[in-house]
This record gives structure tokens, C-alpha cells and sequence, in this order.
């Protein structure tokens, strides 16, 4: 834990964790692999997309269109999917890391055609291929009254 984190956990007044937080060369690759995602739901890249969603049965992705488990229902929902691709505005994106191997990414997302913000959290975990979605949860906020 570097002596930044440490010192916003303890006067945070947060328990501290039994690992790191927020190892400088892990969020790096947490967030090399979180943008890569982005930009891969950015342009409709269904292979990239994919590629970064643990291949396991335990995956979970649920969204507007449903309740999604497991890799290969998440696989097929993104080929059947007609949505176009339209880039996002990121926001109040929050990136942690717990030891070396788990990460949690949460962020808000905003279009230009589109009023509203969009909410995106996501279980990140390294595997042997690398960093991979284990879960991830998409919401849309609903806007003021």
C-alpha cells in the first residue's frame, strides 16, 4: 500500500483491508484492460468485448435487456445485439485494486445523443490470460423529475 492510500484509508476512518490497495503497476493494468474494454464497447467490437469477460459459467452481466450468467449467454448476447456504436464520455470513473489479483472499476457514462447518465461496475480478476470481467452490472439513472 503506498503511503498516499494508506494514509486517505486511515483517515477515512475505513477499516483496513488484509491486502494492498491500489498497487501502482496493478491499477496501471486494470486500467490499461478497462480502457481497452471502453473502447471496445465504443466501437462495437463484439471479439474484444468478449475476449475481456472471463470465459466461465460463473460470469455474470446484468443490464437493462436482462440477467445474463455465464460466458456463453453473454457471448451470444452481444453477437445478437443490434445496438449501434456510439462513443461515451467516461465520468467519476473509480478504479480499485485489492492485492494482485482482484479489482473492482466503477464509472458513469454519458452520450451526446443521449440525455441521462449511464452507470457501468464491473469485478475485474487476473487469470491466466490476463485481466478479465468476472461481473458487471449497467444501469441507466434515471433522470430528475
Amino acid at each position: 500500500m503506498t503511503a498516499e492510500t494508506k494514509s486517505a484509508l486511515m483517515n477515512s476512518g475505513a477499516e483496513e483491508p488484509p491486502m494492498e490497495l491500489n498497487i501502482p503497476e496493478v491499477v496501471t493494468e486494470v486500467r490499461a484492460a478497462f480502457l481497452r474494454y471502453q473502447h471496445a464497447v465504443d466501437t462495437k467490437d463484439v471479439e474484444t468485448m468478449n475476449e475481456l469477460f472471463w470465459t466461465s459459467p460463473f460470469t455474470v452481466r446484468f443490464g437493462p435487456n436482462g440477467t445474463l450468467i455465464g460466458h456463453d449467454a453473454i457471448a451470444n448476447y452481444r453477437q445478437t445485439r443490434m445496438a449501434s456504436a456510439e462513443p461515451r464520455k467516461l465520468q467519476n470513473t473509480v478504479i480499485t485494486t485489492f492485492g494482485r489479483n482482484f479489482a473492482a472499476t466503477n464509472t458513469e457514462t454519458t452520450k451526446a445523443v443521449k440525455p441521462g447518465i449511464g452507470r457501468q461496475s464491473q469485478v475485474w480478476i487476473r487469470t491466466s490470460r490476463g485481466w478479465r470481467i468476472a461481473a458487471a452490472h449497467v444501469s441507466d439513472q434515471p433522470e430528475p423529475k
